[in-house]
């Protein structure tokens, strides 16, 4: 009974728990990243501020311009310039598309079959970079010149026939019309689809390839079924990296197009720089920004990829 009736000895006390060691550098990624974040506040988000003010702004360069929320130069200003507008996208689309069936081989034959040569074909891939977007332009006037071998080679393999039964052309004359715009953004632009895409296809494991040929699958059927699904972010990439500049491209509309052929980014400039009817292409460039932003949203979303290279 004794024994029952003894207390329990008492408890020892209990350590006190380690306190976590302190992180050091917790704020190093941070102050990396702060001057990322200066630059875009600088030179990107205080210039679409200040663009946001002119388009709702009122007046003129002599008397100055007033903010007056004057939201109806967004309907003036589409209303007024919709058919550039139009030719941009198709312009713009065309040009994608083209430089997506000259890229896709070329990219896949750098990937897969280049070997040794792939560097140097790479190189002059990229070659055009190290001239000036300018002068690259201007030489396709020369090529496109009327009587010129390009221009006579069209016209003998008549291909000049459907081009002028599409309206692209005009007789046996190819500069200062729709398809010398578009084969100066294909030519301009081909580069940001050939390197997206040969970045996503050198990705793909070769075994894919030679497992689809031990399961009896034909080339084009490893192509449909395996290559191209696998290389859709860099397909999405390209098509993306020469879509929005050539939307907004104005240079090869105005070197090698016509009054006819102006896109939207040839409106703008002049409203900036020659009428000088600054709240009309704050509006236009808003408007253009809006429409590329959306159908981007929507053509990523039916891509069904957002593993962008």
């Amino acid at each position: 009974m004794s024994t029952l009736t003894e207390a329990p000895p008492p408890l020892a006390p209990e350590a006190p728990e380690p306190k976590p060691p302190k992180r050091r550098g917790r704020w190093t990624p941070y102050w990396l990243l702060l001057p990322g974040i200066l630059w875009l506040l600088v030179f990107f988000a205080l210039p679409m501020i200040y663009q946001a003010s002119t388009s709702v702004q009122t007046g003129s360069l002599e008397e100055g311009y007033k903010v007056t929320w004057h939201f109806a130069t967004y309907w003036d200003a589409l209303s007024a310039y919709w058919p550039q507008f139009t030719r941009s996208v198709l312009y713009a689309g065309t040009a994608t598309i083209l430089c997506l069936l000259l890229g896709y081989p070329l990219a896949y034959l750098i990937a897969f079959r280049a070997g040794r040569w792939r560097n140097l074909i790479m190189i002059l891939v990229i070659a055009p970079f190290f001239t000036s977007f300018l002068i690259r332009t201007l030489a396709w006037k020369t090529i496109l010149a009327d009587g010129g071998p390009l221009v006579g080679a069209l016209d003998t393999l008549h291909v000049l026939d459907v081009t002028n039964w599409l309206g692209w052309t005009a007789g046996d004359r190819v500069l200062a019309t729709p398809l010398a715009v578009v084969c100066g953004l294909t030519y301009n632009f081909l580069p940001f689809m050939i390197l997206p895409l040969y970045t996503s296809l050198e990705r793909i494991d070769g075994r894919l390839h030679e497992a689809a040929g031990d399961l009896y699958a034909r080339p084009w059927t490893t192509f449909r079924k395996v290559t191209f699904p696998l290389s859709m972010p860099g397909v999405v990439s390209g098509t993306l990296l020469t879509f929005i500049p050539a939307t907004g491209d104005y240079v090869n509309a105005d070197l090698l197009g016509s009054t006819d052929t102006r896109m939207v980014g040839n409106v703008i400039q002049t409203q900036f720089l020659r009428v000088l009817d600054y709240p009309t292409a704050a509006a236009l460039s808003f408007i253009l920004m809006a429409a590329i932003l959306l159908m981007v949203t929507l053509y990523i979303r039916r891509s069904g990829t957002e593993d962008l290279v």
